[in-house]
């Protein structure tokens, strides 16, 4: 039977992603802070006839890391696919931010990714078979304020891959690397997020449910793509980012700022997970299902360019058609 390890499972994306493997036959192990909900989480996992295993580290400890994949694989065998999924955030300008906020976010949402595909190396390499998969945003290529510690993070995993990939690739090994970019999803993080602001904050919309992305880290798992993006919002924030920076850069000045916002005001004792795990049973969905999108469009990376390719294909084709016609 195959094995999957998560970051981050108990929760959100990472506990829809759980779930849908598990549904699938898969073994699950899952890597998180929160003892409570390590527990229940392994107990849903269970009702579905698979064997699972809950470790709870913090994925910015690099050595617990590799202790929690070393224990999953004795438990549960060989691990065929690893997700990296875990992330911190601070909902905050840059200048509102200290020093420590933005090192915490960088160590769980960055490192944790490094520390993650380092333990899943170790194990798979040897092996010569294994997928590693990085759970990204469209924010890995198109920032938006009030995030800025996340977004540096989602771009720095995306360059940290790509290096990884390059390696792998050299050393002809069959271990691969995929990274998901992600739309909005209606996850409980902007609930946990540490919040500077009076007013609770929301994902830009479209938002997306978690279950859309468990769904394409699924497909991915099963037929490894350099990337995979996810919800029309990902794909044109991605490639209107490669032709007309400047035009998004004044976009989301009002769109990406006063999008975040709601009319809410924080709760007196609300908690944030930056520096402990909430307390309490961790929830897949946060609280925007009344307008969060149960399907999404799904492409490559490489469709872009094959699609500018295929033009340019075709453009030569009908040139070449018209100076024959005229030598005629």
């Amino acid at each position: 039977m195959a094995v999957i390890v998560i970051t981050g499972g108990t929760a959100g994306v990472g506990k829809a992603t759980a779930l849908h493997f598990a549904k699938a036959g898969f073994d699950v192990g899952i890597i998180a802070r929160d003892e409570e909900s390590l527990h229940s989480t392994e107990d849903e996992l269970r009702r579905f006839g698979v064997n699972a295993c809950a470790v709870h580290a913090d994925v910015a400890d690099s050595k617990a890391i590799v202790d929690a994949a070393n224990e999953i694989a004795t438990r549960l065998g060989a691990i065929d696919v690893w997700v990296n999924n875990a992330m911190a955030a601070v909902l905050a300008p840059f200048r509102t931010m200290t020093p420590e906020e933005f090192r915490r976010v960088t160590e769980v949402t960055y490192l944790g990714y490094v520390n993650g595909t380092r333990a899943a190396l170790e194990l798979m390499v040897p092996r010569d078979r294994g997928v590693i998969i990085q759970v990204g945003s469209a924010l890995a290529y198109r920032s938006i304020p009030l995030q800025s510690a996340y977004c540096g993070a989602k771009a720095a995993i995306r360059g940290f891959s790509d290096a990884v990939r390059t390696e792998l690739m050299h050393e002809n090994s069959r271990v691969e690397i995929s990274m998901v970019q992600m739309p909005g999803l209606n996850t409980p993080q902007f609930e946990w997020a540490r919040n500077k602001f009076a007013w609770a904050m929301r994902p830009v919309p479209p938002v997306f449910e978690p279950e859309v992305a468990a769904s394409a880290i699924f497909k991915v798992a099963q037929k490894p793509v350099r990337e995979l993006w996810v919800g029309s919002s990902t794909i044109q924030s991605i490639v209107g980012q490669f032709f007309f920076p400047g035009f998004l850069d004044r976009l989301v000045v009002k769109k990406a700022w006063e999008g975040q916002m709601t009319d809410s005001l924080n709760a007196e004792d609300r908690q944030d997970y930056l520096d402990r795990p909430v307390n309490d049973v961790h929830k897949i969905h946060g609280t925007f299902s009344a307008e969060a999108k149960n399907r999404a469009a799904r492409v490559t990376s490489g469709l872009p360019g094959n699609v500018l390719l295929g033009s340019l294909a075709v453009g030569a084709l009908v040139i070449a058609r018209r100076l024959i016609t005229r030598k005629k």
